[in-house]
């Protein structure tokens, strides 16, 4: 059946003016309201009278506080609640342009939903599944017209959210996709079309990444506090994976990334255990009141104290005085550390391998103190005192007398293991020696001294004196009270520290990196463009870059040498580097700083 071309003498391009909405779950009720607020007339349908009730309810008073900030008319709202009618029976869905189920994750369910609209529905009319783990060919394969059936999935809340996935499978026919498309258009979202597999772009690599979470926090790696910690403060994102896991619901999670495993067999979609022992004890997160946090009250957002909860305050032991910090390096890292020592009131002595490279790297803090005075963050006196704080020195010698000697060299094993066996030499006893290393094993450093209690990592990340996030790193070696004293020298120069063991990746980069290695498969697969991929990740997922994005920014060869890493430490199938990016690197294109990587850069 081929799609009717719309005529253009009517008001809208879109041919779909009657839109019925099966499920008036919360994503059902959001999409119902951005419907209705666009002019459609809505058609909302669910089998139980009081869902449907308080859809009606929740769309009145969310409609309400957008009068209130000003972004609807009176007059506006009242048009578009005229606009939206309930109805508990699926027949009033016969007049419908499109229909769009947004019922359980189920294919019982949706099958039947599917079944019962063919004998209900006009024959041109738009079937659209807002499944988000289900198979679309598998919905489409049972329908009386597979080419008229689509997935349509949209992000929660629908409201707000601008991304909408366009879900074709190999059944459905272009005009069908033609007309959603331009409906998403007219709704002001942005659509991206894909291909049909489990998880589509966005929740293809977000469920990946919170599987890994889960698995982390499970295995007692990190605590679920500084885990989301990490993943805001190093990484920009607007919630951390688990309290986010609360809010999708445990249980959903759960069933997506099931779906995802059988269709890909990677093990990095298996769900983590945690996410079935919490399902089945009912613990699925915020609707129920406890997930992996506990909230006031089902439904709320506030978490509140349970056993879990790390005490406030609560010093872990007495730490050894620190006044006083060398800063091995002269690159952008070790400025950057020597910057956020020196303006938290520390003398610092900055020593890189010649007078000359040490000066450079104090001019570069110079000028990055005066760009601070210019935007009015400091004074010019602070930024005068800061700067007098910092020595310069030309060999590491200057160290015999810091308290925390903290190297920030090349990543690499034997120029750190090096640097430690001088650092053993030259510092004074009790001095702590810590490493800002971001994937080398932080005992291997530590091996190098005759004193391994006394080190520690300390994995700022960049720019340093802007990103807040410090993962503080013991091994198996590592005396308490550095680890006290440690943390407490992170508070005292303003960062958040988290506490991890020494594993390849520690927190960030163990979940960041496998993200980037999924989306760069995704391009290679030709599944989606990098752009869909940049777009359905900062749209639908919130993140402040697109994996392409981050990837040409960090640097193709960092990453690829990253995800060596990981790989070589789980022995994981899943986490070997993606051909695609062994390709670029091979051929020189590193991402920005050589002007091309994803994507070309204009040279300066």
């Amino acid at each position: 059946m081929a799609t009717p071309l719309p005529d253009p003498s009517l008001p809208s391009a879109s041919p779909l003016k009657t839109v019925a909405v099966v499920g008036l779950g919360t994503m059902g009720t959001g999409i119902a309201e951005v419907l209705a607020k666009a002019g459609r007339e809505v058609v909302g349908i669910d089998i139980s009278e009081a869902a449907a009730a308080q859809a009606v309810t929740a769309i009145e008073s969310s409609t309400a506080r957008a009068v209130q900030r000003g972004r609807l008319t009176e007059q506006e709202r009242g048009d578009a609640l005229a606009r939206l009618r309930t109805s508990t029976d699926l027949r009033a869905a016969a007049d419908a342009d499109l229909v769009i189920e947004v019922a359980p994750e189920s294919y019982e369910i949706k099958h039947q939903i599917f079944r019962e609209l063919d004998g209900i529905v006009r024959p041109e009319t738009i079937l659209a599944t807002g499944t988000n783990a289900l198979s679309v060919t598998r919905l489409a394969a049972d329908s009386a017209r597979p080419e008229r059936v689509l997935g349509l999935h949209f992000f929660n809340p629908a409201p707000a959210m601008k991304l909408v996935e366009v879900v074709s499978s190999v059944l459905t026919a272009p005009g069908a996709v033609a007309a959603v498309t331009d409906l998403a258009l007219e709704l002001g979202k942005e659509p991206v079309a894909v291909g049909d597999r489990p998880g589509f772009v966005a929740d293809g690599l977000l469920f990946g990444y919170l599987n890994q979470a889960a698995a982390m926090y499970e295995a007692k790696y990190a605590s679920r506090e500084d885990i989301d910690a990490a993943m805001r403060l190093g990484c920009g994102l607007p919630m951390g994976p688990l309290a986010l896991l609360d809010l999708i619901g445990v249980d959903t999670a759960r069933t997506v990334l099931e779906a995802m495993y059988a269709e890909s067999h990677d093990r990095l979609h298996a769900p983590a255990p945690i996410l079935k022992q919490l399902s089945e004890a009912g613990l699925t997160g915020r609707k129920s009141g406890r997930g992996f946090y506990t909230y006031e009250a089902p439904g709320s957002a506030t978490v509140v104290r349970d056993a879990l909860t790390p005490l406030e305050g609560a010093s872990l032991m007495p730490g050894r005085t620190v006044r006083s910090v060398g800063v091995a390096g002269s690159g952008t890292m070790a400025s950057g550390i020597a910057e956020v020592f020196a303006k938290a009131g520390y003398e610092v002595v900055l020593a890189a391998r010649s007078e000359e490279k040490a000066q450079a790297a104090k001019a570069r803090i110079g000028k990055s103190l005066s760009r601070s005075v210019d935007k009015g963050r400091m004074t010019a006196e602070a930024a005068a005192e800061t700067l007098g704080r910092i020595s310069p020195a030309g060999s590491y010698d200057a160290f015999a007398e810091v308290d925390l000697a903290l190297e920030a060299v090349a990543e690499d094993l034997e120029v750190k293991q090096q640097l430690f066996e001088v650092f053993d030499k030259v510092c004074k006893p009790g001095a702590i020696l810590a490493t800002t290393t971001s994937s080398l094993p932080v005992v291997a450093c530590a091996r190098a001294t005759s004193r391994p209690q006394d080190v520690i990592g300390m994995h700022f990340f960049n720019p340093a004196p802007a990103m807040k996030l410090v993962e503080v790193v013991r091994t198996v070696l590592t005396a308490d009270d550095v680890h006290a004293t440690v943390r407490e020298v992170c508070a005292k120069v303003r960062k958040h520290p988290v506490d991890c063991g020494d594993r390849a990746g520690f927190i960030v980069n163990a979940l960041l990196f496998p993200y980037l290695n999924n989306a760069i498969k995704m391009v290679q697969e030709h599944y989606a463009s990098l752009d869909d991929i940049d777009a359905a990740m900062k749209l639908g997922g919130g993140y402040p870059m697109g994996p392409f994005e981050l990837l040409d920014v960090v640097g193709l060869d960092v990453s690829l040498a990253i995800e060596k890493v990981l790989h070589r430490e789980f022995r994981d199938p899943g986490l070997a580097p993606a051909p695609l990016l062994e390709h670029l690197v091979a051929a020189g294109c590193l991402g920005r700083k050589t002007g091309r990587g994803f994507r070309e850069y204009a040279r300066h």
